[in-house]
C-alpha cells in the first residue's frame, strides 16, 4: 500500500477517533443561551400574563418584556464537541455544571428551588408595584415551609399565619427565630396560628383572618450547634387589597420581578408607560421596589434585541458586564429601585432620552 495511502488512513481513523472521543467523554459543564422573551403588558398562551379584578385598569400599549436564559438541564451532561461550540459560539456561554447546579442538588430539587423563586418574585412585584402606586399592602409572618420530620411536620403547615410565640406578638419573621431560640432544646414553644385553609379563604373574602388557635411545639437541638429549632422556615406574606395574577408557566427564579412590577403599574394607570415603545428588562425586584442583579445578562441582552427591543433595563450591579457587549440598537438603561426604572420609562415615553441614566463598562 503507497505511504501517502497509508498515511492518509491512519489521519482518517485519528480524526474519528478524536471525534468519537469527543462525543463520548463527558465534561463537568453546562451551557447558557438566550431563552424566549414574554412581553409583560401581553398575552402568553393565549391569556393576558397580567391578570387585574377589584379595581380600575387600562388599556396599555408597547413591550414591557421580561427575558429569559435557557440552560441545560441537571442531569444533563455535556460532551468534549458541545462545550467547545459553547465556547466559541458568540451568543452562549459554557460556566461549570456546579455554577449553576451545587453538587447534591437533584433537578427535582433545582426545578423545586427555582419555582419557589419565581413565587416569591411574583408576590414581591406586586407588593413594590402598588407601593409605588401608595396603595396599601398588608403583611404577615407565615410558615413558608416545614422541615421533613421536624417536631413541626404536622403540627403547622405552609401558608399557616404566625400570629404571636409563648404570647408574644410577631411582625417579622426573625421574631419568630429570636422567641424559639430562648427555649433550650427539648422545651416546650407555643405557636399562635391561623391554619392557612383559613387565612386564604378570608384572603378572597377580603377580610382580615381570625380563629387563631394555639399549637404547642417541643424544640429540638439544631444539627449546627446547642440552639432550640422547631424545623420551619418563616417568611413574610403580602396582602392585596385587590386581586392580581400572573399568569405564565415554564419560567422560573426570580429575574422577572422588575417587569412584572412595571407592567403592574402600567396597567393601573392611564396612558401608556412606554410610549408604544419597545423595551425589554430584568432584574429582581424586593417588596419595597429595591432592584437586584441577576445571571446571564449577556444573553438576555442578545434574546431581547433579537425580539426587537430598544432599550434595556439592567439592574446596576449587571451594568459593567453587560456593557462589555451590547448588541447594536439597544441602549442598555441603569437601574437600581422601581422608582428610577418608571423615571427611565417616562423619559424614554416623551422622548428625552438624552437623560437617561445609561450603562458604562467601568
Amino acid at each position: 500500500m503507497p505511504r501517502r495511502t497509508v498515511t492518509m488512513l491512519a489521519s482518517t481513523l485519528m480524526l474519528i477517533a478524536l471525534l468519537c472521543v469527543g462525543v463520548l467523554i463527558p465534561v463537568p459543564y453546562s451551557e447558557m443561551s438566550p431563552g424566549p422573551t414574554v412581553n409583560t403588558l401581553g398575552d402568553h398562551g393565549g391569556e393576558p400574563v397580567l391578570q387585574i379584578s377589584g379595581h380600575e385598569t387600562y388599556p396599555a400599549t408597547g413591550h414591557l418584556n421580561m427575558t429569559t436564559v435557557r440552560v441545560t438541564g441537571a442531569e444533563y451532561r455535556m460532551n468534549l464537541l458541545e462545550a467547545v461550540y459553547g465556547w466559541l459560539s458568540h451568543d452562549d456561554a459554557v460556566v461549570p455544571h456546579d455554577t449553576l447546579y451545587p453538587r447534591g442538588q437533584t433537578a427535582e430539587q433545582a426545578n423545586q428551588e427555582n419555582a419557589e423563586e419565581f413565587s416569591q418574585s411574583q408576590e414581591s412585584a406586586k407588593a413594590a408595584a402598588l407601593r409605588q402606586l401608595k396603595i396599601p399592602v398588608g403583611s404577615r409572618v407565615v410558615v413558608a415551609s416545614v422541615v421533613k420530620d421536624s417536631p413541626a411536620q404536622g403540627a403547622l403547615h405552609a401558608g399557616d399565619v404566625i400570629k404571636a410565640v409563648d404570647g408574644e406578638p410577631v411582625e417579622a419573621p426573625g421574631d419568630v427565630v429570636k422567641l424559639v431560640t430562648k427555649h433550650k432544646p427539648g422545651e416546650k414553644v407555643d405557636f399562635s396560628v391561623i391554619p392557612a385553609q383559613d387565612a386564604a379563604a378570608a384572603e378572597k373574602a377580603r377580610k382580615e383572618p381570625g380563629g387563631a388557635r394555639t399549637v404547642t411545639i417541643t424544640t429540638d437541638r439544631a444539627p449546627d450547634g446547642d440552639r432550640a429549632i422547631v424545623g420551619i422556615k418563616a417568611d413574610t406574606d403580602h396582602t392585596f387589597p385587590f386581586e392580581i395574577d400572573i399568569k405564565l408557566a415554564d419560567v422560573g427564579g426570580p429575574s422577572a420581578g422588575l417587569m412584572f412590577a412595571l407592567g403592574i403599574v402600567d396597567k393601573l394607570t392611564p396612558g401608556n408607560l412606554t410610549g408604544g415603545k419597545f423595551v425589554a428588562g430584568t432584574g429582581t425586584i424586593d417588596d419595597k421596589g429595591k432592584v437586584g442583579p441577576i445571571g446571564g445578562i449577556q444573553m438576555k441582552t442578545v434574546g431581547a434585541r433579537a425580539k426587537g427591543a430598544e432599550y434595556f433595563l439592567t439592574p446596576k450591579d449587571n451594568c459593567a458586564a453587560a456593557a462589555k457587549d451590547v448588541p447594536e440598537g439597544l441602549t442598555l438603561v441603569k437601574v437600581d429601585t422601581i422608582e428610577d426604572a418608571v423615571t427611565s420609562l417616562e423619559r424614554i415615553s416623551a422622548g428625552s432620552t438624552e437623560g437617561l441614566p445609561r450603562c458604562t463598562a467601568s
